[in-house]
């Protein structure tokens, strides 16, 4: 039986609102245009789902305490603060299906949010002397960021592998999903070994979810993100990989001439979109996706039984599962 997001929430309920709460708290600033921005993008957050991974951890791991909250909020405001800086990037004019804060505010401004989230959240672990947990989101920040410039980087040659897809997703989306872990079991009296299988475990997870995230590229679904999304932004999926690698050089010549100079062509997406299904790519991804999401499952079932790590389980098969 399929959970949704609000019986898997059951056990963090009561946290889940208190978090609301102090969020909104921890965002506060006397200056009035970055209230009226800061309350604009609290009322537009998505599924919370960062926020549940970090107190269903810690629930598994010995128990949500004070600092469970603000680690929660740490990776919150400094994952906040790089969506912002990211819409700047990619001039997106929308986030969640809502203005993005560079759409109503220009630029400028938008760039400020995003050092005003990010200095809130250093502050805030550096007021209560929590620096390991500091030091676990700084990490994941630094990752992604690297993930990010590495995909560009490669997107201008398009010749990315295999390994290097991996290395991408694993740096740009599992390292936060693995930090949200960590942080979890880093608020509690849990072992460094603890630490560190839990911080393996949101790692497999933002890999299987990462995959899922490609696969929708390429129709999978009805809805989720607009079909040949990636494509037209010249992002090697493994789905891609997977169906170039066994190409013949001809087709490989061709479909990469498509994607490099035809990538606002809708028809040559099609046809991307078309060789990869033919090519069984997506069968591949789902496989490797599958493999990851078995390991994920396999280092939590070395938990002891509790309704929080029933609610984890739950949580890391509707990621699996989602439909967007």
């Amino acid at each position: 039986m399929k959970a949704d997001l609000k019986q898997i929430q059951a056990p963090i309920s009561f946290e889940m609102v208190e978090f609301e709460k102090k969020f909104r708290d921890f965002m506060k600033s006397k200056v009035k245009l970055l209230d009226h921005i800061t309350n604009y993008i609290v009322r537009r957050k998505g599924k919370q789902m960062r926020p549940m991974f970090v107190f269903l951890t810690a629930g598994v791991c010995g128990g949500i305490q004070e600092s469970t909250y603000r680690g929660a909020a740490l990776i919150e405001l400094l994952h906040t603060a790089t969506l912002v800086h990211d819409d700047v990037v990619d001039d997106a004019n929308y986030r969640r299906g809502f203005f993005s804060v560079n759409a109503l505010w220009k630029n400028k401004i938008a760039v400020l949010v995003g050092d005003y989230l990010l200095s809130r959240g250093l502050l805030l672990s550096v007021d209560h002397g929590e620096f390991e947990l500091l030091r676990i989101v700084s990490q994941a920040v630094r990752e992604m960021s690297e993930g990010e410039l590495l995909q560009i980087a490669k997107a201008r040659k398009l010749d990315i592998t295999e390994e290097v897809y991996y290395t991408i997703i694993r740096q740009k989306t599992a390292s936060l999903i693995a930090s949200c872990c960590a942080v979890g079991a880093s608020t509690t009296d849990a072992s460094e070994e603890v630490i560190e299988r839990m911080k393996l475990f949101g790692e497999k997870v933002g890999m299987a979810f990462q995959i899922k995230d490609d696969l929708f590229d390429y129709g999978e679904d009805e809805i989720g993100k607009p079909l040949g999304i990636d494509i037209k932004e010249k992002k090697m999926t493994l789905p891609l990989i997977y169906a170039l690698n066994n190409a013949s050089w001809l087709e490989k010549k061709k479909i990469i001439y498509l994607i490099r100079n035809k990538n606002e062509d809708k028809k040559a997406v099609n046809q991307v979109i078309a060789f990869v299904k033919q090519s069984g790519g997506m069968d591949y991804a789902t496989k490797v996706m599958n493999t990851y999401f078995e390991e994920a499952l396999s280092l939590l079932a070395e938990f002891p039984d509790s309704t929080y790590k029933d609610s984890l389980e739950a949580l890391v098969r509707y990621t699996i599962e989602r439909k967007k």
